[in-house]
């Protein structure tokens, strides 16, 4: 397969104040939607985190046995079990995903001579958690594991970049708190 998809539903959700991916959006978890984002995109998708929060969705799921080393750790239990040359990996906590954005960084890592497509946000910032991960980067993201460097960015230092801007912004947003939730979801509450 020289394509796949996946979402990262792990983390603490600590600013939020419970589980984002389990946050109910369009009739299904936050999680479910932006995987069925990412299935459009890449053609198959798995989720990626703790066990046990998503059967009955029918998508395959791979257990992250980093603990406390946040995404990165996520990261590395994808690139390490992918039989891909190109990983889409995306956050669950992004409710505006676009499709055809995330085909775009999926086209451009075929087209280019790099380790990763990342999305970068208007200010110029990466968002590694929405870009595509050539399989050859497991070898910098174990280092900087082995190295206790928990920063995806700082773990992607070594390697040949490339980076996309979406044409919306909005498509790049995060539900971080109960503040931002709102934003895109009114009828729901966070406790």
């Amino acid at each position: 397969m020289h394509r796949a998809g996946y979402v990262l539903t792990g983390g603490g959700s600590t600013r939020m104040g419970r589980d984002k991916a389990l946050l109910p959006f369009r009739g299904v978890p936050l999680a479910i939607h932006v995987a069925q984002i990412v299935r459009q995109a890449a053609g198959s998708v798995t989720l990626a985190g703790k066990a046990g929060r998503f059967e009955g969705y029918g998508i395959p799921f791979l257990e992250d046995h980093h603990e406390g080393c946040g995404p990165l750790g996520g990261i590395h239990a994808i690139l390490e079990s992918t039989t891909a040359k190109w990983s889409l990996i995306v956050a669950c906590d992004m409710p505006l995903l676009d499709a055809g954005f995330l085909r775009l960084l999926l086209d451009t890592a075929g087209r280019q001579d790099c380790h990763a497509v990342l999305a970068r946000n208007r200010q110029g910032q990466p968002e590694p958690l929405c870009a595509v991960y050539r399989v050859d980067s497991l070898g910098a993201v174990r280092a900087a594991l082995q190295a206790g460097k928990l920063k995806i960015m700082d773990a992607l230092n070594p390697l040949e970049l490339v980076f996309v801007e979406p044409a919306d912004p909005a498509w790049l947003a995060n539900a971080n708190t109960p503040e931002d939730w709102a934003q895109w979801a009114p009828e729901a509450t966070v406790d």
